[in-house]
């Protein structure tokens, strides 16, 4: 736990957006991980198979969090709950400009679809390549590929529209 712990928190706090709710999920994913041990093959990478646990566990999140918005609050505070998340950086060290930057960035990030967002967390956040990128979603190389294109438009998209982050 003490070796994943760090890698896999940056990767659901980048796909989740709120870093209360990414501690709830990495401890969700060790959970769920520690129950399927006995599933675990060992042939296979154990990060990548904590990988792809915890990108369930996030898209579980997401599945919940829609559900809540749309049985418990009105639409005009949905809207503002997107725009109160704090912008805040996990790159620790930079100037308040460029927290203020990185943080808009990580709430784009947050906005973009899990199929989009995703693959460009793994290959351009988490360094993996596009072929364990692919491998991790279960999708091809060239999908791979095409999602973080789409992905990067779309956040210049969001980044230059103003109100939009």
């Amino acid at each position: 736990m003490r070796r994943y712990k760090e890698p896999l928190y940056r990767l659901i706090a980048r796909h989740v957006g709120d870093r209360d709710d990414a501690y709830d999920v990495l401890q969700q994913t060790f959970v769920s991980a520690w129950g399927a041990i006995g599933r675990f093959d060992p042939k296979r990478p154990l990060d990548s198979w904590l990988r792809t646990i915890a990108l369930n566990k996030c898209r579980d999140f997401g599945r919940r969090r829609t559900v809540k918005r749309l049985l418990f609050q009105p639409a005009s505070e949905r809207e503002a709950d997107v725009a109160s998340v704090p912008a805040q950086s996990t790159w620790a060290g930079e100037s308040s400009g460029e927290d203020e930057r990185f943080g808009s960035l990580e709430l784009a990030i947050a906005k973009l679809p899990a199929a989009l967002k995703e693959p460009l967390i793994l290959t351009a956040l988490e360094g993996l390549s596009q072929t364990e990128a692919a491998d991790l979603l279960g999708v091809s190389v060239k999908a791979v590929e095409t999602r973080v294109y789409r992905a990067r438009r779309k956040l210049a998209e969001l980044m230059t529209s103003p109100g939009d982050t």
